[in-house]
């Protein structure tokens, strides 16, 4: 018996992110047929993983022109997009179909519940309700363009689909970019993005545990140097925390191209001049004069553990009184809080890389609609183009406005 064959206006290769808000918003708009393939038993595998369970939905940074700052790759060329469909829509969408956000200190926004459960029953919900039909467990193969239009389609079970309209929103995916490529587009060679920094020696493994904010990260890779600010965790084999974890991602191609071996210079007290630390090292002669450095810090902010370690670093005796300091201690504590420099000698260890630098190259998509610029019909979200945000809520910003874009538009075909 031959496969059994089946018509869909519009199939959706991918039940992430920005494969869900694709069919979602194609199926609200008026589009009928519509049909999602996730390859995996559970969609939203990504979403429940994210922000430790509790999934970062987007970002509270309400203007597209600041927004776009935010992406080492996609930048300006999301200011279009962005500018019909941005963090603040995301917020109104997701209320809207009956999930609320709230907003964190650091601007960060999860749902009320705090669990990301809540978003993935938001959308299978709202996929549910526009009568989007889910197959789990099945990938999309193969997929080729069809002799009068539309696409022709396999499943990794062999049955045959036909569509009219085909979103490939398969995320990192290597099958994905194998079929990409198949239907004629160039890739931009994937790297990892979103990573700590193993440090080989690490002077640093006695401090694990501890957060200093902010810090002041400068990398210099293959030629280039990268800058970045905020909190860093010191861990048994490195660094990480949001300030790392933003670093790598501009730096990624650079630090793939060199082997990920790097030169790191740590500002510990944040941009403090060398004046204001005299300064402050002079209050504490002043103020401090009888106690011993081990057990009065600079400043309050300043980690106990890592003030510690600059003194025995420097060779200061842990109960010496700070009226005892001598000269050149001081010019060295100074040294290291402002210039600490560590030798990066790879990732760090666990593979804990969440988005990939890489993919369709985003001149080779029309960005008003999400639809390819070589193949009428076939259109392109996600992680699949050469996009990907620092960490935060962008990434998912950038599936949600470019799943919606591409829903809308196909709607809107159909419509025509």
């Amino acid at each position: 018996m031959p496969p059994r064959s089946e018509h869909w206006s519009l199939v959706v290769a991918g039940g992430g992110p920005a494969g869900f808000m694709a069919a979602i918003a194609a199926a609200e708009a008026g589009q009928r047929r519509v049909l999602v393939l996730e390859s995996t038993p559970e969609p939203l595998g990504k979403v429940l993983i994210s922000g430790g369970g509790r999934c970062n939905v987007t970002h509270a940074c309400w203007d597209p022109r600041e927004l776009v700052g935010f992406y080492p790759r996609g930048g300006k060329a999301l200011r279009g997009p962005f500018s019909r469909f941005a963090a603040g829509d995301a917020v109104s969408w997701f209320d809207d179909h009956g999930l609320t956000l709230v907003e964190e200190a650091d601007g960060r926004m999860f749902p009320q519940a705090n669990r990301s459960t809540a978003v993935i029953q938001c959308l299978r919900q709202a996929a549910e309700r526009a009568g989007v039909t889910l197959r789990s467990s099945e990938a999309l193969q193969q997929a080729g363009q069809g002799p009068t239009g539309g696409f022709e389609l396999t499943l990794r079970s062999g049955t045959q689909l036909s569509a009219d309209r085909l979103v490939l929103a398969t995320g990192s995916h290597p099958s994905g970019r194998r079929l990409v490529s198949g239907l004629g587009h160039d890739l931009v060679a994937p790297v990892p993005s979103l990573f700590t920094l193993a440090l080989k020696p690490n002077p640093l493994v006695g401090l694990a545990g501890v957060v200093m904010d902010p810090v002041d990260l400068e990398l210099e890779a293959g030629g280039q140097r990268f800058r970045q600010s905020g909190p860093v965790l010191i861990t048994h084999w490195g660094l990480s925390g949001p300030a790392t974890l933003r670093l790598t991602a501009f730096a990624a191609r650079a630090l793939h191209g060199a082997g990920y071996r790097a030169n790191l210079q740590v500002d510990w007290s944040g941009g403090r001049s060398l004046q204001q630390l005299e300064e402050l090292f002079a209050d504490c002669r002043r103020d401090q004069a009888k106690r011993q450095l081990s057990n009065a810090r600079p400043w309050p902010g300043l980690s106990r553990r890592l003030w510690q370690h600059l003194l025995s670093q420097q060779g200061v005796e842990p109960d010496r009184r700070w009226a005892d300091l001598a000269k050149r201690q001081q010019l060295g504590l100074l040294e290291s809080l402002r210039r600490s420099r560590f030798p990066v000698a790879g990732r760090g260890p666990f593979g804990e890389e969440f988005v990939t630098a890489g993919g369709v190259p985003l001149g080779e998509v029309n960005l008003a609609t999400m639809e390819s610029r070589k193949v009428a019909g076939l259109y392109l979200v996600g992680e699949l183009l050469d996009v990907d945000g620092v960490t935060g809520g962008f990434n998912f910003q950038h599936c949600w406005s470019s799943g919606w874009l591409a829903g809308q538009a196909i709607a809107a075909a159909g419509a025509n």
